[in-house]
């Protein structure tokens, strides 16, 4: 097998790609051979060292993979070797070849979804089909607002909210990730000049739902331009900046702040069983064309460095994947 080897925290190019023997799954687990594994903005903060979850030296970064079963451990009998199935390796390991996961983990691909696009979904769309299942309520005809939606997770948000019915406003950065959120089903994108005026004007008087995975000054701006009972949704700092949102603005017309974790549910709460529940949910969406999730870029394991690069300095549109 081969697989990619963080040996010290710093920049991505310090990555190698080593070769050894292909591990044997134990007992309650199945062997993947992975046709793709998703690479996400988390990805590069981990490996920089400079997320809150620290991996023990040496590491395999990545979490969310695609492939086929080719080998079952003692015990296990389903599912059947050669059945395609998309998965999370929640201690990391992901960018790899070959990767033992338990076999509660093994999700199942439904027929026509391709194992790139499940990769690229797994973490993304898991996100998004958590918070609006479990954390806030979208209803059809609201002004739900997308911040940092030519990324990964804002594209998600973008599509999970046209499916449930809402009118999507998005803000993206740059013409080329406006044009994605447009393809991804935004009825209007905008950049971040003017933001709070700008969602009003683009929602006319003020938005139900916020959905920010961009944090820093944008947040703020973004919640005052909620009009009453507004939802504003955290989920994420990608700006590398934790906004001190004011207690004040959120009191005034009765607006709400949710976090929204999804590895800590999928950790704690959620468990694995629930954990791949959700992702069957996700993927039986995709399968059923309720969810458009756009096809990812591709890279080679040797490449994951570059890749995290690209996604450091900003310059990713969606998502990307590695093929071993």
């Amino acid at each position: 097998m081969r697989r990619v080897v963080c040996s010290e925290f710093g920049d991505p190019e310090l990555l190698r790609v080593v070769e050894e023997p292909t591990p044997a799954p134990g007992p309650g687990e199945v062997l993947v051979e992975v046709d793709a594994a998703g690479v996400s903005f988390v990805d590069g903060l981990i490996v920089r060292g400079g997320y809150q979850v620290r991996p023990p030296l040496p590491f395999t970064p990545g979490a969310a993979v695609a492939g086929r079963v080719v080998a079952l451990g003692p015990g296990v009998d389903a599912p059947a070797v050669g059945t395609p199935v998309a998965g999370l390796a929640m201690g990391f390991g992901g960018f790899t070849s070959h990767l033992v996961v338990p076999v509660g983990s093994a999700v199942a691909l439904p027929a026509g979804v391709d194992a790139g696009v499940a990769a690229a979904a797994v973490e993304s769309y898991s996100t998004l089909v958590f918070a609006v299942t479990r954390r806030v309520s979208i209803a059809a005809g609201e002004r739900v607002v997308v911040l940092g939606a030519g990324g990964g997770i804002g594209l998600a948000a973008v599509d999970v909210a046209r499916s449930l019915g809402a009118r999507v406003i998005a803000v993206a950065s740059s013409p080329e990730k406006r044009a994605a959120a447009i393809a991804a089903g935004a009825e209007a994108a905008i950049d971040y000049h003017d933001l709070k005026d700008g969602i009003r004007a683009a929602t006319d008087g003020g938005a139900d739902v916020v959905i920010d995975p961009v944090g820093g000054p944008a947040a703020e701006s973004s919640l005052r331009a909620l009009r009453a009972g507004g939802r504003f949704c955290v989920v994420g700092f990608a700006s590398g900046e934790i906004p001190r949102l004011p207690a004040n603005i959120v009191l005034l017309r009765n607006r709400s702040v949710l976090g929204v974790d999804w590895g800590d549910w999928a950790r704690e709460v959620g468990g694995p069983e629930g954990n791949a529940a959700l992702l069957a949910d996700v993927l039986g969406r995709i399968a059923r064309g309720e969810l458009h999730p756009p096809a990812p870029t591709t890279a080679r394991l040797d490449e994951a460095g570059a890749v995290l690069r690209r996604y450091a300095e900003r310059g990713v549109v969606g998502k990307y994947v590695l093929v071993p």
